[in-house]
């Protein structure tokens, strides 16, 4: 049978669901919300922290526990004004928070630019507020920044990226002080590892990640 537009644009829209709308396990007892999500067996005080925003944090963790030097990634929420969101408060777009990626790094392994670097090889920092097939603010690009030096290198990276017109459009990604990160809910943690075979990870989530390994195969474990 011959499908029409209509129909395969259908059929996708069914087959790979949005971030926000995809069906999530139930919720974990473990920990309340806003509690600290990185795994409680790793002694992580030794490591520096990084925070990137640029879509669904699912593909966001996964693709920087790929990179070497990267101990630990764990999805929340960062950028907005509302204390101790909610999953739900933050895909109404109304909290002003991004889902975003908390990055446990060993400096002497892998340097914050480099950081950067994965950050812009696994997005399209010129779409504002959206990535693949999610759409609103929580998945606008930002790259949070701590200090000066930090602060420099992304818009070091920013000018690099329009000065080779690696895109067709200007990057949107805005660039920030870090002020404050939310954990989010425990079922959102490891999620593309804890499910393999949902929708959204084998159609979204696991093409992005494989894209950025393909790209920068010489940054992975």
């Amino acid at each position: 049978m011959t499908m029409t537009r209509t129909h395969i644009l259908a059929s996708l829209v069914l087959l790979v669901a949005a971030c926000a709308n995809s069906p999530a396990p139930v919720p974990s007892t473990a920990g309340l919300q806003g509690e600290a999500r990185a795994d409680p067996a790793k002694d992580l005080s030794r490591f520096s922290k990084a925070y990137f925003a640029s879509g669904c944090f699912w593909c966001v963790e996964g693709v920087y526990e790929s990179v070497r030097g990267v101990e630990e990634a764990v999805s929340g929420y960062a950028g907005g004004t509302k204390e101790n969101p909610t999953y739900e408060e933050v895909g109404t777009g109304r909290t002003g928070h991004a889902e975003t990626v908390e990055v446990y790094y060993d400096p002497a392994v892998v340097s914050f630019a480099t950081l950067v670097q994965v950050f812009f090889d696994s997005h399209d920092p010129t779409v504002l507020n959206g990535q693949g097939p999610d759409d609103g603010s929580q998945y606008r690009s930002i790259a949070f920044f701590q200090t000066p030096e930090e602060e420099s290198a992304i818009r070091r990276a920013i000018a690099d990226i329009e000065e080779a017109k690696t895109f067709s459009r200007p990057v949107v990604t805005e660039v920030v002080p870090f002020k404050k990160f939310w954990p989010a809910e425990e079922y959102h943690q490891n999620y593309v590892q804890q499910n393999p075979g949902a929708g959204y990870v084998r159609n979204v989530s696991m093409p992005r990640i494989e894209d950025f390994k393909a790209k920068q195969p010489e940054l992975l474990k």
